[in-house]
């Protein structure tokens, strides 16, 4: 494969998935991880992505602007956060994990709703905080730099005291077999809490990320009560989920 095949390769899983680890990296390429490792360090000189350490994230996955162009698919992501804020009314208690989908959702959350947000992540929190009548709980811990979420045991510990009415879970891949999973061992755990303090579990992602799967295992499809995409309810894409989930 020539150096400019992977490098498409590579962006395309940055840009679907937000960050991608070097060992995924060389087994889909089938090249070593000395080649992914020099590849994303040309991209990164060229502004094409973000190296971090043992991979790369999209250069909008932690600094989300509405100015910024590097968010991947963001017409995508906006109709399915306008499906998402369609569920939520006055004196409910909600979850937001990180992401740039959930990110839109927060941003479309009309500022009259009168509502309280529980969330690990500092960028959700941050858009929230010009909306008056929302009221912000940051679930608090130790930070992982590259996703600016909340990890250890310090959010999961909270999350243990806490029954949201719902949880919209940002997800790095789902997979009808496998069902949702990510790339960080850390973030999954505080998923899992996400889920068991939740009464209803919501999961927005935009149809490239169905199908595909990652490392660690967050659940089972079973353990998700709704999936929003960008697609009608209808699409073929989603008619393997129809048996598990709910479709929005």
């Amino acid at each position: 494969m020539l150096k400019e095949e992977r490098h498409q390769v590579i962006l395309n899983e940055v840009r679907i998935h937000n960050k991608v680890l070097l060992a995924d990296i060389a087994e889909i390429l089938k090249v070593s991880q000395d080649t992914v490792r020099r590849d994303i360090k040309e991209l990164h000189d060229k502004n094409k992505l973000k190296r971090v350490h043992g991979g790369a994230i999209s250069l909008g996955f932690n600094h989300y602007s509405y100015v910024n162009r590097e968010i991947y698919s963001l017409e995508k992501k906006s109709r399915i956060a306008e499906k998402a804020v369609s569920l939520l009314k006055d004196g409910q208690v909600i979850l937001l994990s990180g992401g740039t989908t959930n990110l839109e959702i927060a941003r479309l959350i009309p500022p009259y709703l009168k509502i309280t947000c529980f969330t690990p992540s500092l960028p959700i929190a941050m858009q929230l905080l010009p909306k008056p009548n929302i009221e912000i709980i940051v679930i608090g811990g130790k930070i992982n730099k590259d996703s600016q979420i909340a990890v250890g045991g310090s959010p999961i510990g909270a999350l243990a005291e806490l029954k949201a009415d719902i949880c919209f879970l940002g997800v790095n891949s789902i997979h009808p077999v496998e069902g949702v999973t990510e790339l960080y061992w850390e973030i999954v755990q505080v998923k899992k809490a996400m889920i068991k303090a939740s009464k209803k579990v919501v999961v927005p992602s935009i149809s490239e990320k169905i199908n595909s799967e990652q490392r660690y295992k967050i659940c089972g499809l079973d353990a998700v009560d709704l999936l929003i995409t960008e697609l009608d309810e209808s699409d073929p894409q989603l008619e393997v989920y129809k048996q598990s989930i709910e479709l929005l």
